[in-house]
């Protein structure tokens, strides 16, 4: 979720919840106090009743309106003291219930003590309140809005330097040129900036360092390799007849293959992690399965395996090169750990690479599996870095790979779409 969203949502969600809990408060604060008022109006009435009985000792002339009318009742008790109450009566004229706002008390005029009640209707307060409610969240509502649109406006200009560098760190991690962040308005992403240019300056410098160190390391392992096997060679005429020359020939010869080969797939890692390949060329993993499979085919029959391969002929984007290295690692790896008279089984299509196998041990460390010089068993001959070049490739490439472990069968699932 994007910083912008989140804020949004947080200030948006308690902007809501204030809104609607202040306007409930409102109401009801405007409420009390327009009903107050609505009470001084009918102790107004009840004092001049209250001053012409005292003036004059008799009840005054009652002039009834249409929002406040006097009842006068005959009592034999007088009431201790007044009582304020709403009460809701049928209005004819509007068919609806009308709440009624009402002040009861009692006075004595001309020896006789009546019960008179002041009624006020409160139709007008309640229109007014709703219109005072209506405006007040018209007005809330629209500040609201108009809050959003300018703080969208605003936060969108203040963090667009922050994504113009997430852009640019974008770019940097896709093609690895040098970052070169500008000067910004704001001090604290101008900080960042400065800080981002100065590290990866330095991560530029000793990335170019360890790619040199590791062409110029490959390019002078060469050399002595082919010297050694050369002499390896040359030696070998020089041994017939002699055993125990021999075996020491050979064991240097096996060494150095192993060396070679070690040396190679190092190699082939780090360009793999250094993004050398470039995945523009239209490969057919059919054709290429097929072909390393009839490669090994004579290997297969030593051991008694049977191969069993369902593929679909398609093409995609990737690279010749390392299309042949994918399938040729995941097939010796299936070689190597298929127990004789085993089978492999191999699926392929558009979405997945599937390579199974009998196993010969039990599952395989899932943690440890892809890590490179990992092997199954102490008697394994491998280098240990055929499936870290498998899963390095699926990296490169935008696959996953998966290993699963089920009926005594090892699984390795390459998915395309990742």
């Amino acid at each position: 979720m994007k910083l912008f969203t989140k804020y949004n949502r947080i200030n948006i969600s308690a902007t809501i919840f204030i809104f609607l809990v202040g306007s409930v408060a409102f109401y009801f604060v405007l409420d009390y106090v327009l009903i107050r008022q609505l009470d001084e109006t009918l102790r107004s009435e009840k004092e001049e009743i209250s001053e012409y009985i005292r003036l004059h000792n008799q009840l005054p002339d009652i002039q009834n309106t249409k929002e406040q009318w006097i009842t006068v009742v005959k009592a034999s008790n007088s009431i201790p003291k007044p009582t304020t109450r709403t009460i809701y009566q049928f209005n004819t004229r509007d068919s609806e219930n009308e709440p009624i706002r009402q002040l009861i008390f009692s006075i004595t005029a001309s020896n006789q003590t009546y019960e008179i009640t002041v009624n006020k209707s409160e139709g007008e307060t309640e229109d007014l309140l709703k219109l005072i409610i209506l405006t007040t969240v018209g007005m809330i509502a629209m500040i609201l809005l108009f809050n959003y649109l300018i703080n969208r406006k605003l936060i969108t200009q203040i963090w667009k330097p922050f994504y113009n560098t997430i852009d640019n760190i974008k770019d940097y991690a896709a093609n690895q040129q040098s970052l070169s962040l500008s000067k910004e308005p704001i001090d604290e992403i101008n900080l960042l900036n400065e800080s981002l240019n100065s590290m990866t300056e330095r991560i530029h410098k000793d990335y170019f360092a360890l790619r040199s160190f590791t062409e110029n390391a490959s390019h002078e392992m060469q050399t002595p390799l082919a010297v050694i096997r050369s002499k390896v060679e040359s030696l070998y005429q020089f041994a017939e007849g002699k055993e125990n020359m021999m075996q020491q020939l050979l064991a240097i010869e096996d060494a150095s293959l192993k060396l070679s080969k070690l040396h190679q797939s190092l190699l082939l890692l780090t360009k793999l992690e250094n993004r050398q390949f470039v995945l523009n060329e239209p490969v057919n993993l059919k054709t290429i399965l097929l072909h390393k499979i009839e490669e090994r085919r004579d290997l297969f029959s030593a051991k008694n395996i049977q191969v069993s391969v369902a593929a679909t002929d398609f093409e995609m984007y990737f690279h010749q090169h390392l299309a042949e290295i994918l399938i040729s690692n995941l097939l010796n790896n299936a070689f190597r750990y298929t127990a004789p008279e085993g089978k492999i089984s191999i699926i392929l299509n558009p979405e997945t690479l599937s390579v199974s196998n009998s196993a010969i041990h039990d599952s395989l460390d899932t943690n440890k599996i892809f890590q490179r010089f990992y092997r199954a068993s102490e008697s394994d001959t491998g280098t240990g870095l055929g499936l870290s070049i498998i899963k390095e490739i699926c990296t490169a490439s935008g696959f996953s790979i998966h290993y699963q472990y089920e009926k005594a069968q090892h699984h390795f699932i390459i998915l395309f779409q990742a």
